[in-house]
């Protein structure tokens, strides 16, 4: 039962719930976003956020979760695609990160706001969401980061992990549009998002075959 009346099914509430947490959190940040202000925009009482949720931890991580399990696949499934093609092809194993993600930015239900929550998620220090993240989604890095270490052999694991860190927030930066580049008029927004995969990969390509520096403490007197 809705709060203004009227019966739907609880997966459309549990659904509106979601759309309108994620909205929040886009605009307002995780502390800066009230139950209640949930609630207000979903149009429903406080109960049916309890019954499905049971708490705002649990919502928070339920908008991840509703997005971030259907990239989670389309990712693998890519990899999984390019390793049987060729298992040590860089770039293409870059492309099954990268394209995925960037196409988030394309869905017109909710895409570019969840994208806004990714970004807040790297800024605010929030160690609960960083854990679920970890605990339900570093499987999917630990197969990337395997599979590039195959194809950069003798990159130290130390220095592998330093560059697929630098790699991912530049694809969040990508996927958030915080740049300098703008989508020209005269071409689609599709058109743009595959010049932003196809020159975001070159670039992380280039990064991940640069060779490795002496550290300061290992130079030559």
């Amino acid at each position: 039962m809705s709060a203004h009346g009227g019966s739907e099914s609880p997966f459309k509430t549990k659904d509106r719930i979601l759309s309108a947490a994620e909205r929040l959190f886009a605009q307002q940040g995780f502390a800066g976003t009230s139950l209640r202000q949930v609630t207000s925009l979903a149009e429903v009482n406080i109960a049916a956020v309890n019954y499905h949720f049971g708490s705002k931890e649990n919502l928070v991580n339920e908008v991840f979760r509703r997005r971030l399990d259907e990239l989670s696949e389309r990712r693998l499934g890519a990899l999984d695609a390019a390793l049987e093609t060729d298992p040590v092809e860089l770039e293409a194993i870059l492309a099954a990160f990268i394209e995925p993600a960037l196409a988030l930015t394309l869905d017109r239900e909710g895409g570019p706001a969840f994208v806004r929550v990714l970004a807040r998620a790297y800024a605010e220090k929030n160690e609960r969401l960083r854990s679920f993240l970890s605990e339900h989604y570093g499987h999917v890095l630990r197969r990337f980061s395997a599979a590039i270490g195959k194809a950069v052999p003798g990159l130290p694991k130390d220095e592998l992990y330093w560059r697929l860190d630098f790699i991912a927030g530049a694809l969040t930066y990508a996927m958030a549009d915080f740049g300098l580049i703008k989508r020209p008029a005269s071409i689609s927004e599709h058109e743009h998002c595959l010049r932003a995969g196809r020159s975001l990969i070159r670039f992380a390509a280039s990064g991940l075959r640069a060779p490795v520096l002496p550290s300061p403490d290992n130079r030559p007197s």
